[in-house]
């Protein structure tokens, strides 16, 4: 069973950044695809950004592309978000999310982050 754990949400301000981590284990992950996915109130979840475990490919949602940066780091079964320029608009849930083509799509529970204007 995959367990994701998120951590490093929280408040800031509109300009300003944070950097989300997910703690991954429970799997070897080398087929997998690593993301990142994010709910605002009232609104779907939706694609931010995600990276291949070992190929470390990255592919990002137009809205962030260029302020947001995924990466992973392999040793120690994390995946991080640096999210920089945050804008209001950013204020959702983020997920770490984990995948594979056969089928496995596994959820963390999430962490809050607010933008203040």
């Amino acid at each position: 069973q995959v367990q994701l754990v998120e951590s490093g949400g929280g408040l800031v301000q509109a300009g300003g950044s944070l950097r989300l981590s997910c703690a991954a284990s429970g799997r070897t992950f080398s087929n997998y695809r690593m993301g990142w996915f994010r709910q605002a109130p009232g609104k779907e979840r939706e694609f931010v950004a995600r990276i291949g475990w070992t190929t470390g490919s990255t592919y990002y949602a137009n809205s962030v592309k260029g302020r947001f940066t995924i990466s992973r780091d392999t040793a120690k079964n994390m995946v991080y978000l640096q999210m920089n320029s945050l804008k209001p608009e950013d204020t959702a849930v983020y997920y770490c999310n984990a995948d594979t083509l056969t089928g496995v799509n596994d959820w963390g529970k999430g962490t809050l982050v607010t933008v203040s204007s």
